[in-house]
């Protein structure tokens, strides 16, 4: 870890030198103006002016060189003791002076109790402003230990415009980066929790299964040779729904490490949706769905990943076809509006309830719990296909009434 650099002790006492010259020189010449002062008497006060600005100088440094300002418990009391240094100093200087010049001791003893009591207001004085800034520094600590306790969402004051304002406006929006933070490491610790959960059921069911095949024909317990086929099918079904699992996490996980590649090329996007309508009108006759396709002229061609959106289109489609009762219709369409290619997939199935809708594109999300990969998916194939469209520039949405159908669409930037 880097560390932020300070300015060094000897930059402090060169600028302290070079203010405290500048302030004798002016100092010098508004006697000489004012008080006409003999040579000698003017000599004689800039040898006092200048021992005074030295024994300062030497008395800072020294406070800074040696850290006796760090030794101090409290930023008050280092505060306070530069005030009494200051006000000490100013008081021997004057008092000198006073004393060269006073004849009286009448009058030297009025200036000594006049001096003290400026000395104490001063003191006073530098009581109450150093208070003012420890107050705001005691408040940064005290939100830095809450932060440091787990408490994410405390915040400082942040009145003013100097430089404990702009650190407690520096201090708040670390305060708000750390809380962003730790929300998305509570959301990737519950992501990783269901994904542990869902991935362990999914996979555990087709395993179980290709388990109890593989050992009631290893048993000889099934002979008869159609038993056997059928078995053999149920295999290769749970064998491929198992392969289509481990698809799934491979592309989030590209999707999530930003490894995705895409291979965008020209495409017909309306000979993809023809293909896809050929591959799932068997699916369709059997459920007793209606499925149908169409595309507006002009619509190709696409840039796009021909095999990624192909397997978009393919999860929304069987989405549609899951979730469409027999004697329904599920259609594909592709129209162009404006610089977009625009797909939709509407079905008149069940619909999805508004409290789903929000989150249909969430990972290892099911609007129903008891479903499995069998009847509902795995919860990743639409936050793969917002992944897929969303690479390619596009954006994907979906639309639905409980009981009248869904309308999933997604866009892409035409060729």
């Amino acid at each position: 870890m880097k560390a932020v650099r300070q300015q060094q002790p000897w930059v402090l006492f060169a600028r302290s030198i070079a203010g405290a010259a500048l302030v004798l020189l002016l100092s010098l010449l508004v006697f000489s103006l004012a008080m006409r002062p003999a040579a000698g008497d003017f000599g004689l006060m800039a040898t006092f002016l200048t021992v005074t600005a030295v024994i300062s100088m030497v008395a800072g440094y020294a406070a800074v060189r040696m850290s006796w300002i760090r030794r101090s418990p409290h930023l008050r009391w280092t505060l306070l003791a530069g005030y009494a240094l200051s006000s000490l100093l100013t008081f021997l200087n004057v008092w000198m002076i006073a004393r060269l010049m006073f004849a009286s001791q009448h009058d030297l003893q009025l200036a000594t109790i006049l001096l003290l009591f400026a000395t104490g207001i001063a003191m006073a004085l530098g009581y109450f402003l150093s208070g003012a800034i420890t107050d705001s520094i005691v408040a940064l600590n005290r939100a830095a230990r809450q932060i440091a306790a787990g408490n994410k969402s405390v915040r400082v004051p942040e009145a003013g415009r100097d430089e404990l304002a702009e650190l407690a406006r520096s201090f708040n929006d670390m305060s708000v980066q750390l809380e962003a933070a730790a929300r998305k490491q509570d959301d990737l610790n519950a992501l990783r929790n269901d994904l542990i959960a869902w991935v362990g059921h999914d996979l555990r069911t087709p395993l179980t299964s290709i388990r109890a095949i593989v050992e009631a024909l290893a048993d000889g317990v099934v002979d008869d040779p159609q038993t056997v086929q059928r078995y053999l099918r149920t295999a290769q079904h749970d064998i491929r729904t198992l392969s289509m699992l481990i698809d799934d996490l491979f592309d989030l996980s590209l999707l999530d490490t930003g490894g995705l590649r895409l291979d965008r090329q020209p495409n017909s996007i309306s000979d993809l949706v023809s293909d896809l309508i050929e591959r799932f009108c068997q699916a369709a006759g059997d459920q007793g769905v209606h499925l149908e396709g169409s595309a507006d002229p002009g619509v190709d061609p696409v840039l796009m990943d021909a095999r990624k959106i192909e397997r978009v289109l393919a999860n929304l489609i069987d989405n549609a076809l899951l979730h469409t009762p027999s004697g329904g219709t599920v259609s594909v369409h592709v129209a162009k509006t404006g610089g977009e290619v625009r797909v939709e997939v509407r079905d008149t199935g069940e619909g999805i309830k508004a409290g789903d809708l929000p989150h249909v594109f969430e990972r290892f999300y099911r609007g129903d719990k008891s479903r499995s990969r069998a009847t509902g998916g795995s919860g990743l194939g639409l936050a793969i296909a917002r992944g897929f469209v969303e690479a390619h520039g596009g954006t994907i949405g979906a639309e639905s009434t409980v009981g009248q159908g869904t309308r999933f669409f997604f866009t892409l930037p035409a060729a």
